[in-house]
């Protein structure tokens, strides 16, 4: 049975599909930061499924929630550089104090597996297009970013001093449609915007991420938790593939194919300097993972999704569709 921290968030929602499908039984714990509650609609009534409204920072919380659990999956968290610099002491009291306590409280219970989802961002500004491995020196220019690496420093730190075999995910950018659905990342926002007859503008095209479908890691946390102990215990992986190592140009042009009368402007020296390319032959080699989603393939989706009348209201709720406000006081 596994507890997916975060369950009803972009990423987590699609994981809790996948893992339902695999035949896993899945709890989902999750406060509804930004009144997301009808995410779980499609889960509830499911054979397997749980889901629990609370706060995993509140000890008492996690720990009705831990009860018959074999694995962890800590998906949440004040998600995304935007939201934790806006809310910074939120960002402390979640992504570092939070995330901290959380983990203590997973030694001596009878756990199996825990997996901590960090982010590519942690490598930062990479000069003359290098490809960044597990090893590539960490630099983490946001709040966010400089919390998953605290994580995950914290995380290793514990080898022979926990109970369970704890893995690190280091996530490429999402994209793909999920019952909670983000338009603030890349892709979706890129697409959404054309879609809607809008002019995009774009800035630092020539910016490097990684990419990486939600139905993809949904598929690889699973193989996270059927993969032999000693290939995945205190190990750190990319998560993602090298063919969706993209530039904010290549996924304008990836859009173009299949809008090609929409109107997009550039312009450089944007708010957010990250530039990085990931290599992700570990996670390839070791658990025999690559992508079956490509970014056109996610662009597909979303396209389809605004022809069929799906996202008529992505302007009324905005919040709903992205982490730009918190819609609960963290204490």
């Amino acid at each position: 049975k596994i507890l997916i921290i975060g369950g009803a968030g972009y990423i987590g929602t699609v994981l809790t599909d996948h893992l339902l499908n695999a035949g896993h039984r899945v709890r989902s714990l999750d406060l509804f930061l930004y009144k997301n509650n009808h995410c779980v609609l499609p889960y509830l009534g499911r054979e397997g499924y749980d889901s629990m409204y609370g706060d995993f920072c509140d000890a008492s919380v996690l720990k009705n929630a831990l009860e018959e659990i074999t694995d962890v999956v800590l998906l949440a968290g004040l998600v995304g550089d935007p939201i934790s610099k806006k809310y910074p002491e939120a960002s402390h009291v979640i992504n570092d104090v939070g995330i901290k306590n959380c983990i203590d409280q997973l030694n001596g219970i009878g756990l199996e597996h825990l997996v901590f989802v960090s982010t590519c961002s942690n490598y930062g500004l990479i000069e003359d297009d290098q490809l960044a491995d597990e090893e590539f020196e960490l630099k983490p220019l946001s709040l966010y970013a400089k919390s998953k690496v605290a994580t995950e420093q914290y995380i290793m730190s514990l080898k022979g001093k926990v109970d369970y075999t704890p893995t690190v995910l280091r996530f490429a950018t999402a994209f793909g449609l999920s019952t909670r659905m983000r338009f603030d990342l890349t892709v979706s926002e890129f697409t959404r915007e054309l879609a809607l007859g809008r002019e995009l503008l774009v800035y630092d095209a020539n910016t490097w991420r990684p990419y990486c479908h939600v139905r993809d890691f949904g598929r690889l946390i699973d193989m996270v938790f059927q993969a032999p102990t000693v290939k995945v215990a205190f190990e750190i992986f990319n998560a993602g593939g090298e063919v969706n190592n993209y530039t904010k140009q290549g996924i304008v042009d990836a859009i173009l194919e299949q809008l090609p009368n929409a109107q997009v402007k550039y312009k450089e020296r944007g708010v957010d300097p990250r530039n990085y390319r990931v290599d992700f032959s570990k996670v390839k080699k070791i658990l025999a993972f690559e992508p079956k989603y490509s970014v056109p393939d996610g662009i597909k989706e979303v396209l389809k999704a605004f022809e069929n009348h799906t996202f008529d209201h992505v302007d009324d709720q905005s919040n709903v569709f992205g982490n730009y406000e918190l819609q609960y006081t963290v204490m």
